[in-house]
């Protein structure tokens, strides 16, 4: 897990910097930039819009006695969402809105509750109750 991380660190920024290079020459340095700056300020709204609404849930399931999993799992992905719109570029600004649509959410969700439930099975996850 340690090395795809590592090798994610490497790629990713590379990638980054050919996709803003081969923008810039496209629409222009300025448009280039502006877009950026765009895509985060949106992100941000929309981060704030969705977390706020997936922390009412958390309370409101847990003044009630229930526990928020699938919100926890959704803060979760708002979370990485906001931070990958935080990083400039168009590749983290696309995984990002991806995970802060609640549609697409969803995709990931289902996805995420598979990978827990394998590790889980495998015993590489260990749930403690008290």
């Amino acid at each position: 897990m340690f090395r795809i991380l590592a090798l994610l660190m490497i790629v990713v920024p590379v990638m980054e910097l050919w996709v803003l290079i081969t923008v810039g020459k496209w629409i222009g340095a300025w448009y280039t930039i502006g877009l950026v700056i765009l895509t985060g300020v949106i992100g941000a709204w929309l981060a704030k819009r969705e977390g706020l609404h997936t922390l009412q849930l958390i309370r409101l399931q847990l003044s009630q006695g229930q526990m928020p999993g699938s919100a926890l799992i959704d803060g979760a992905c708002i979370l990485v969402g906001g931070a990958a719109l935080l990083t400039p570029g168009f590749i983290t600004d696309a995984v990002g809105f991806l995970l802060l649509v609640p549609y697409t959410r969803n995709i990931f969700k289902a996805w995420l509750r598979r990978l827990f439930e394998r590790w889980i099975k495998n015993g590489k996850f260990i749930i403690i109750r008290r």
